[in-house]
């Protein structure tokens, strides 16, 4: 079940090898669905973050790209699950892990943009988690299974994640202390959960609890985010 294939993309693919699931035929349906419903809980998120950021055109922006990265993170990882072994299940894959990238940026953004709005620091810290983001897409595309590759993705996961500790002083005067305690459970959720995700092709089932720490740190958040518009 574990053999090597590694995607659709740059040495991501071995011709003549078809990806294997890691996990069994439950635990992908599991793993599917719950993601499904991270999907689902993204457009509610989307709408519901738009409807409160209206008539402000840079926080509806701001939002919508949040919004938009829950929706593709949670739906290619979903549809990366739900695959049969084959090259799709391989390529979507990719696509997974990439996707990790544009959720964490995302979720900076409307921080940056409504909270740290106008200042210099929120540019910054901006551009830097976008930068990392194309970064870290390019290098998975090419060759996520790279020894090199993973480590730095690893790096750069944490690194994204909480560049926020940088921000502190000027985060606590720009939201409500709820809103903070939020957004750290969010990155305590999603850390904590590496955990699981590490240990994932060798334990079973905490591939899937990883996933249920997943939505729990994007829930934990979106709420930290809407608590900025009211």
């Amino acid at each position: 079940m574990q053999q090597t294939a590694a995607g659709a993309l740059g040495t991501n693919y071995s011709k003549g090898k078809i990806f294997c699931s890691f996990y069994t035929k439950g635990e992908e349906i599991f793993n599917a669905v719950s993601h499904i419903a991270g999907a689902a809980f993204g457009l509610i998120a989307w709408a519901l973050t738009l409807f409160f950021a209206y008539p402000d055109p840079a926080a509806m922006a701001a939002v919508s790209v949040f919004g938009a990265s829950i929706v593709i993170l949670y739906t290619m990882s979903a549809l990366y699950h739900f695959l049969p072994d084959g090259r799709a299940k391989g390529i979507f894959r990719i696509f997974d892990h990439c996707t990790i990238y544009l959720l964490i940026a995302g979720t900076y953004t409307p921080y940056c943009v409504i909270a740290l709005g106008g200042t210099a620091v929120g540019f910054w810290v901006l551009l830097v988690e976008w930068l990392c983001a194309a970064v870290g897409i390019a290098m998975n595309a090419a060759a996520m299974n790279n020894k090199v590759v993973k480590g730095i993705s690893m790096t750069l996961y944490f690194t994204m994640g909480w560049l926020a500790l940088l921000v502190f002083p000027p985060l606590i005067s720009a939201i409500s202390p709820l809103s903070l305690w939020l957004l750290l459970g969010g990155g305590i959720a999603y850390t904590g959960g590496i955990v699981f995700f590490a240990l994932g092709r060798k334990v079973k089932w905490f591939h899937s609890v990883w996933h249920i720490f997943d939505l729990a740190g994007t829930a934990l958040q979106f709420a930290s985010i809407l608590l900025l518009l009211l």
